[in-house]
């Protein structure tokens, strides 16, 4: 039998019904026969980075565990973007849904596909702010590195708390 591995996901959203469409993301990921969402942070919203000139977005971060190798857990976050209207035509343009994966247990990869660490994760106040919600430290390399830059990322960027998380993963929904 082959154990799930923990995986930490960042989820944004700058067009449309925004939390929507991570909420419609997050029961797709859940709905996957290879992959359960355990926790989700809360939402925030946040300023953009990169390109200035776009409306803010929403962001959080969620904890699963899943049998799917990194790259095939890779290729279904991909696949998920584009259902719900992803269009990559301007680099860190606005997006229907973006998701990231930021983590995968213990593992450290750098290929042309994918690199996890996420590269960039620990430059960005709204992806650290919602993953100390719900980090476990011993899921993933440098768990304590991790944590210290995501204490020292508060008040780095305007990251500001939106709506606390109402997932309950036994339901694999939210709920009011």
């Amino acid at each position: 039998m082959i154990m799930a591995k923990p995986a930490y996901i960042c989820l944004g959203s700058n067009l449309g019904d925004r939390r929507n469409y991570i909420e419609t993301a997050v029961q797709r990921l859940h709905a996957h026969p290879h992959l359960t969402v355990d926790r989700c942070s809360a939402i925030y919203e946040t300023a953009p980075v990169g390109l200035l000139d776009q409306p803010y977005f929403l962001n959080m971060v969620i904890a699963v565990r899943t049998v799917l190798p990194p790259l095939d857990l890779l290729r279904l976050l991909l696949e998920t973007e584009r259902e719900l209207g992803r269009v990559r035509d301007i680099r860190y343009g606005p997006r229907t849904i973006d998701l990231d994966l930021l983590l995968y247990e213990q593992v450290e990869i750098r290929t042309e596909e994918l690199e996890l660490p996420h590269p960039r994760m620990l430059e960005r106040a709204f992806v650290l702010v919602p993953l100390m919600e719900i980090l476990a430290i011993a899921d993933v390399p440098d768990g304590p590195g991790i944590q210290r830059a995501c204490e020292e990322a508060e008040g780095k960027e305007e990251v500001r708390l939106w709506e606390k998380s109402n997932w309950r993963s036994e339901y694999g929904r939210f709920v009011n």
